[in-house]
């Protein structure tokens, strides 16, 4: 069986996010259930959250807040509940990988990186991974 040239190579987990009401409780619980924490809380205000990066492992959690009841974060929380809202997965370099990705069908969010609590991200829209939101981010050595 032949394998096809992967458009992405995910070289890692960077973080898993999870979407939630209250972020200040949400910590609270983490780092009293599983010892995490604790973190900076940060606002981006470009993405309309409040939120948190914990190391856990060789990975880490980031925690997201909606700042407004508009926003994309709210909505899906809204609609879902509180839980898993992406995976973000590490990539040696964004921009190709964007392209490669942009080439091969898929439908990006972002089509060129831009700044997040992680570093230069991206997103890649739930409908073309099989209804996962996946954040891109170039990986930790590579940035500069």
């Amino acid at each position: 069986m032949q394998r096809d040239t992967p458009a992405c190579v995910a070289r890692d987990i960077n973080h898993v996010c999870i979407a939630v009401r209250d972020i200040e409780e949400t910590m609270r619980f983490y780092e009293v259930a599983f010892g995490v924490g604790p973190a900076e809380i940060e606002r981006v205000t470009d993405q309309a959250v409040i939120a948190a990066m914990v190391t856990v492992g060789s990975s880490q959690l980031e925690f997201i807040q909606p700042m407004d009841a508009d926003s994309g974060v709210a909505k899906f929380i809204e609609r879902r509940g509180e839980g898993l809202h992406h995976i973000c997965f590490d990539v040696d370099d964004l921009e190709a990988t964007l392209e490669r990705l942009d080439s091969a069908g898929m439908e990006l969010i972002d089509k060129t990186p831009r700044k997040g609590l992680a570093g230069m991200i991206a997103f890649v829209h739930p409908s073309s991974t099989r209804g996962v939101l996946v954040e891109l981010v170039e990986r930790s050595e590579n940035r500069g």
